[in-house]
């Protein structure tokens, strides 16, 4: 009998990562995470200030977008940990350059999750995420 893919929760850091530094695709960042198996919950956060063709592009796409008035990194970092303690997932994959969410990746780790850290290039790529997490991926690098 074959085993099933893991189950993934793919968490986007939308402010952290869509900067016009990078050149992020959105494709790019769920053929990323589906690398680890079958997306259970593909979700972007973004803030206010968001453009209404980003929230399109991402829907269209199948991801849930969380758009927030406030701090988007608590309500990502809180999503993703209720996400974990329920249970569900074998996989967590968080896209950012923040060390913000460091903690979130901790308790996944604690409940027996693989977390990977997703940073959009080199640059600002937060050691501290990329050190808690089983493994790191660039975005830039996957092209």
């Amino acid at each position: 009998m074959e085993e099933s893919p893991a189950r993934v929760g793919l968490f986007v850091d939308g402010p952290n990562v869509f900067r016009e530094e990078f050149d992020v695709d959105l494709d790019d960042i769920r053929e990323a995470a589906t690398a680890e198996g079958r997306l259970a919950v593909k979700r972007l956060y973004l803030d206010e200030g968001a453009p209404p063709e980003l929230v399109r592009a991402a829907e269209a796409r199948g991801f849930e977008v969380t758009v927030t008035s406030g701090d988007v990194d608590v309500k990502l970092a809180v999503d993703a940990t209720e996400f974990v303690v329920a249970g569900g997932l074998e996989t967590l994959v968080v896209v950012s350059r923040d060390t913000d969410f460091k903690p979130a990746v901790e308790v996944a780790n604690r409940h027996g999750l693989r977390t990977v850290a997703v940073a959009p290039g080199e640059h600002g790529r937060s050691d501290a995420l990329s050190n808690a997490a089983h493994g790191r991926l660039t975005l830039d690098s996957l092209e």
